[in-house]
């Protein structure tokens, strides 16, 4: 009998890659979304991929009723991944009533059905904000939790305290909290990828966007930080490396393996990216020449950041091993079979 998984957020880009890999692992999964920043054409190309259709509800997870609802629906949920919450830094220092109500009662809903619907564990998709800009490079899980710069890094500090207070009250839940770097590229066949509403947010299909010349110029915000170049670093993953430490990360919840109900790993790969570096490398895997500018610092971006993943891969037995350039080289053959389908 498959194990069933519920998966918020699951027709979004992390969601969807985590859809196919959790199927192509015997999962049999159930994807709650609202569709607020994905599309429900992507049930169909997991289905391609993977030639299993999973179940989808179109349920925002703000609604107690419609979530206790799905439940009912699918009983025997064993697990949930949720990735379901608005995600962007430069939004969120706007619209922060948005984020803490999105990001906050989304999860405190799900942890007070849990247990009521005898579901056993959960993955939480946390984020390197929540260690601000770290001390020492590079980040272990070890680093202290400093002050957010942005109400969307303070929602992902402030559930990773809900899900460790929930559970040490003696709520029967086990927990991963995974905290990603930054996720980029697309699905090798292209049928799934990065497609967010309206103008991008994150730099990669802002990138590509480019590139293909939808947007007129890609800005790089600020080229005067204390890096070797002066743009600001980050830890690029591959999305479907970041989509098989969910596998993994379940895997360890349903055959009991925690060695702490809550537990907390670092998925990254290790190496540092500066903005003009990642530009510089999409131009030589792709041949196509970029048109950026240098523009003013940004509020809420912090300065440099990577990972030190090596209790991820000592623990897990995972590893990111995908090439930035093989990584963005996916990311613009997504962009071109958007264009090919008239997307965009």
């Amino acid at each position: 009998m498959k194990k069933r998984i519920l998966v918020t957020g699951g027709t979004g880009y992390i969601g969807s890659h985590t859809v196919v890999e959790l199927q192509n692992n015997g999962y049999e999964v159930i994807i709650v979304d609202n569709l607020s920043n994905s599309r429900a054409e992507v049930v169909d190309s997991i289905e391609k991929i993977t030639g299993i259709r999973p179940a989808f509800e179109k349920v925002d997870c703000l609604d107690y009723a419609g979530m206790d609802a799905v439940f009912s629906k699918y009983p025997g949920i064993k697990g949930i991944i949720h990735f379901a919450a608005s995600k962007a830094v430069g939004e969120s220092v706007q619209k922060p009533l948005l984020y803490y109500r999105n990001n906050l009662v989304s999860l405190i809903n799900l942890l007070e059905l849990m247990p009521k619907h005898e579901v056993e564990g959960i993955i939480f998709s946390s984020s390197c904000t929540v260690y601000g800009q770290p001390d020492k490079l590079p980040v272990t899980e070890q680093a202290p939790i400093k002050k957010a710069e942005s109400p969307y890094g303070n929602t992902k500090q402030i559930n990773e305290e809900i899900i460790r207070d929930t559970v040490a009250s003696g709520a029967p839940i086990q927990a991963i909290l995974l905290r990603y770097f930054n996720p980029i590229g697309a699905h090798p066949t292209a049928l799934i990828g990065e497609l967010p509403n309206g103008v991008p947010q994150n730099l990669v299909p802002y990138l590509t966007q480019t590139a293909m010349g939808i947007r007129e110029k890609l800005s790089v915000f600020g080229d005067d930080y204390n890096t070797p170049d002066g743009s600001c670093i980050r830890d690029y993953i591959y999305v479907v490396d970041l989509a098989k430490a969910h596998v993994i990360a379940m895997n360890r919840i349903m055959d009991k393996k925690q060695k702490e109900k809550v537990e907390v790993f670092n998925i990254g790969t290790g190496r540092g990216v500066s903005v003009l570096e990642l530009i510089h490398a999409f131009e030589s895997a792709t041949g196509v020449k970029l048109n950026y500018q240098i523009t003013g610092r940004r509020a809420g971006d912090i300065e440099q950041v990577w990972a030190d993943p090596s209790f991820a891969n000592n623990e897990l037995g995972w590893k990111a091993d995908t090439t930035i350039e093989e990584t963005l080289r996916s990311a613009w053959n997504w962009q071109v079979k958007l264009r090919e389908e008239g997307i965009q």
